[in-house]
């Protein structure tokens, strides 16, 4: 699928109300606050991780960026700079145009509400910022669309037939038919012609009544964005897994959520990504070796931190009764429940130092033993640091388009 401007790729992907609550506070005006909702929340903190589930999740960010980096060489007809550090594996090719190899995430689902078409018709998107699609069950999908809202684009005035197939593969399955341009409403602002994707098969992944909440998918990219609407080009988030707790603020930030004084600023470093320099991981006061300098993707739609296996060798080394678990190229690690409280990471980014809170580093204990899964992964095709949620939950992020960079700030 061809990628969408800003508002269908980044706004879109997580909306909820058209007018912002009174209660909202903003350093800006005619902001948009948005409440996010999680498939995982504080009630199941003391879950247990099914290393199914785990495995899962490092599949699907290594698709994501293989086809991710290949979607951005076919759109600017140069690689990516991190490509040649990210060992992209073939694909199958295939017939039909903008085809992406993906599996669904089976980790923390952030969504929300989009409406589309004319007269407006509300569906639920999984907020996926590593991908660049959106796609909804159409009115005529065939199979696994039943449960969901379904997009019908002759009910729209709107809705322009592209004449372009579309196809996606997710796990088990494939999720393929039409693209439209529509009309995309976001928290009081309109899209128009956005790019739609519009599914007559969807993969089995996308289940309403197995684990898939949302109707369907928007993504995240980073394009060169013209100022229009919004106040200022800018996305304020807070992450939690507290019901309520979690919202995106579009066309500002939301300065009750976070301590002003803290907000610092680092500069992306190649568009395409939220792409920064990370200047460090440590734990306990140590640097981890080869941490520093290393390039960092910021990714709301990863749960783990994941990166390089030297790297996260390195973070394990010294944690007494840590394990690796292998499968294909990634390895996540456990650490015994009664010393991972101690045992978590502090990130630092232009030179301000940011640590992971116990609750979000701790991702659940294993049923068979007395150990719990950690925060951070890696994968041997990275020689990059993917930031996700672990990290993302204990800041507020800023996304600023206008001026190429991300912002954190401490939490109130």
């Amino acid at each position: 699928m061809k990628p969408t401007t800003i508002y269908a790729l980044f706004v879109v992907a997580v909306v909820g109300s058209p007018t912002p609550p009174s209660s909202a506070r903003s350093n800006i005006g005619r902001t948009q606050r948005i409440l996010l909702n999680s498939k995982i929340t504080a009630a199941d903190s003391s879950k247990v991780f099914e290393a199914k589930s785990v495995w899962g999740q490092l599949d699907y960010v290594s698709r994501k960026y293989m086809a991710t980096m290949e979607t951005y060489q076919r759109n600017t007809g140069s690689p990516h700079p991190l490509s040649s550090l990210f060992k992209i594996r073939p694909v199958e090719k295939r017939v039909t145009n903008g085809n992406v190899p993906l599996i669904n995430d089976d980790a923390e689902l952030w969504y929300g509400s989009i409406e589309v078409g004319t007269p407006p018709k509300t569906f639920t998107v999984l907020f996926d910022t590593g991908s660049s699609d959106l796609f909804l069950p159409s009115i005529g999908c065939i199979e696994t669309c039943d449960g969901h809202a379904q997009y019908d684009p002759s009910a729209s005035s709107s809705a322009k037939d592209s004449g372009q197939p579309f196809m996606l593969q997710y796990g088990s399955g494939e999720t393929e038919g039409e693209e439209y341009f529509d009309n995309v409403f976001v928290g009081g602002y309109e899209a128009q012609n956005q790019t739609v994707g519009t599914a007559l098969v969807y993969s089995p992944a996308f289940s309403k009544y197995g684990d898939y909440p949302p109707d369907g998918l928007s993504g995240l990219a980073f394009p060169e964005i013209s100022d229009g609407q919004l106040p200022q080009s800018v996305l304020g988030f807070k992450l939690s897994t507290t019901p309520g707790d979690s919202e995106l603020l579009v066309g500002g930030t939301n300065t009750s959520l976070y301590r002003s004084d803290t907000l610092m600023y680092i500069p992306v470093t190649e568009r395409g990504y939220w792409q920064v320099k990370l200047d460090g991981i440590s734990r306990s006061g140590e640097e981890i070796s080869g941490s520093h300098g290393t390039p960092a993707i910021i990714d709301t739609g990863t749960t783990l931190v994941v990166t390089s296996d030297s790297i996260a060798q390195s973070y394990y080394a010294n944690i007494s009764g840590a394990t690796a678990y292998a499968q294909g190229t990634n390895t996540y690690w456990t650490i015994p429940c009664n010393i991972i409280d101690s045992a978590v990471p502090t990130f630092t980014f232009g030179q301000r130092t940011f640590t992971v809170s116990a609750p979000t580093f701790n991702l659940g204990s294993d049923d068979n033993s007395s150990d719990c899964l950690a925060g951070i992964a890696s994968s041997s095709e990275l020689d990059f640091t993917i930031v996700g949620d672990v990290f993302l939950q204990n800041v507020y992020s800023v996304f600023d388009y206008a001026n190429a960079r991300v912002g954190f700030a401490e939490l109130t």
